[in-house]
């Protein structure tokens, strides 16, 4: 029984990352923006990689007291906020941010802060709907 399920799983995460990464290779080339590579991060300049470093240090840190606090507390029900999960989504929603802002100040073309943005609320559009549908009605 859980080996169906795990491979539905695999199944629909597999077909989200496609869809989100046929998206991004959309709009990228409708603005006329080179894309960004997979599994790597470039940083815009020095104080982007600053602030990036700040943002998954103070990320991290969040996440281990949450952790302790959730450890520590004698209750059977934990907060929301302290859902590993939820913490994760919120952190790629300000690092995605962080780095349109970056790309809006630093970089020329303009349109590559804009494909970003566009990115960002797809794929967090598409996180909801598969959170609130039960991925799609299949768990």
């Amino acid at each position: 029984m859980y080996d169906f399920e795990l491979n539905k799983l695999i199944v629909i995460l597999i077909s989200l990352v496609l869809v989100l990464h046929i998206f991004n290779y959309t709009i990228r080339k409708l603005l006329g923006v080179d894309r960004k590579k997979w599994f790597s991060y470039n940083h815009i300049n020095e104080r982007h990689k600053k602030l990036d470093w700040t943002v998954r240090i103070t990320f991290l840190l969040i996440l281990f007291f949450s952790y302790l606090y959730t450890a520590s507390n004698m209750e059977l029900i934990t907060h929301w906020y302290f859902n590993p999960g939820f913490l994760v989504f919120i952190f790629l929603i300000i690092s995605e941010l962080l780095r349109a802002f970056m790309e809006w100040k630093y970089v020329e073309n303009k349109k590559v802060f804009i494909a970003t943005i566009i990115e960002l609320c797809f794929a967090i559009s598409i996180i909801i709907l598969t959170i609130k549908t039960n991925f799609f009605g299949i768990f």
